[in-house]
This record gives C-alpha cells, sequence and structure tokens, in this order.
C-alpha cells in the first residue's frame, strides 16, 4: 500500500522525516515538502562533482575520493556527460514495516538530469545520498536547497525479517554525502 500525506505528517512528527515541510512549498523553487502520495525532497548545497582529471578508473570496490571536486554553493553546475554527488538536506529514519522507492523530479527529468538514489530500506536512517547525472552535451545546472527528488513511501502488509538495522547496514547513520564502501 503507497502511504498518504497524512500518514507521512504522522510520521514526521514522530521524528521520520528532519526537517520537515508540512506543505509542499513551490513558488519560484524545484518543489518540496509533503506531495499527496510522498515527500519531496531537498538537496543540501554541498556536491561532490566527477572529474576525470586523474583519468581513474570508477572501482566501486576501490573508489578514488580524487574522483571528485569538492563544491558547496547555491548551485552546482555539473559537467556534461558527467554527475554529482549530493546529500539530501532531510534526515530520515524509516519504519520497520516501510521501504521507499525515490524518482526524480520531473523538473530536472524535462532537462535531461537523471536522479538515481537506491531504495530505503526498513529502519534504515540517515541523509540520502543522491547521484544526479547530466545526460546532456551541456552544463546543467542543480539548486541547492530546492526539490531534487519524490520519495514514495510503500507500507507493507507484515514487518520483514530483517532490516537494515539488524544487518548493522554499512551505510546506516549516514552524515552529508557518503561515498561507495565495500
Amino acid at each position: 500500500m503507497i502511504r498518504n500525506d497524512r500518514w507521512i505528517r504522522e510520521m514526521a512528527a514522530k521524528g521520520m522525516i528532519e526537517p520537515f515541510n508540512e506543505n509542499q512549498v513551490s513558488e519560484g523553487v524545484v518543489s518540496f515538502g509533503v506531495s499527496s502520495y510522498g515527500y519531496d525532497m531537498r538537496i543540501s548545497n554541498e556536491f561532490k562533482i566527477f572529474t576525470n582529471i586523474n583519468t581513474t578508473v570508477v572501482d566501486p570496490k576501490a573508489f578514488d575520493p580524487q574522483s571528485f571536486i569538492d563544491y558547496r554553493g547555491e548551485e552546482c553546475i555539473i559537467p556534461p556527460n558527467s554527475f554529482a554527488l549530493g546529500s539530501s538536506v532531510e534526515y530520515f529514519r524509516i519504519p520497520r514495516d516501510v521501504l521507499v522507492i525515490c524518482l526524480g523530479k520531473s523538473t530536472y527529468a524535462r532537462c535531461g538530469i537523471v536522479v538515481n538514489v537506491t531504495p530505503l530500506e526498513p529502519e534504515w536512517e540517515g541523509h540520502v545520498t543522491i547521484e544526479i547525472s547530466n545526460t546532456t552535451p551541456l552544463p546543467a545546472k542543480i539548486y541547492a536547497m530546492e526539490g531534487i527528488a519524490q520519495l514514495i513511501f510503500l507500507g507493507a502488509s507484515e514487518v520483514c525479517e530483517v532490516s537494515y538495522r539488524d544487518k548493522t547496514g554499512k551505510y546506516q547513520a549516514q552524515r552529508g554525502i557518503t561515498l561507495p564502501k565495500i
């Protein structure tokens, strides 16, 4: 079952989303906050922009942090056919009977900007690390502190046997942008 805005507000009051925007903010910004059946999270003002300056191999088992340039600002320019990492403004605490799926905002998708976030598993908590791909041959602009993706909360009919917390997942309680871990 997909959770609605009332359920999201009730769970946010219990600390599921901090800080929490009870209404959808949309005037003059890429929207964020509660929607009918989800929550539009924001991206912070800290980014890691991918660069091939060191001509290294991208290896998830031995990721070279020098493949990124750290950047902080109100806007982030992602080079053509490249990507950046960011972090949600919000800190999430997912209930044991909920799985969260994330989809990019249509405003960005219509510009060739793709957002990728893996599912937020039951009892995972932390800031969401967000991958933003620029699929265009031109530089692309991302606006910090505005909406970046919509979270859809799926309620389970039964509580899972083993949650992310039970597994002591490697990304549990992450703060800010978190690079790949093995």
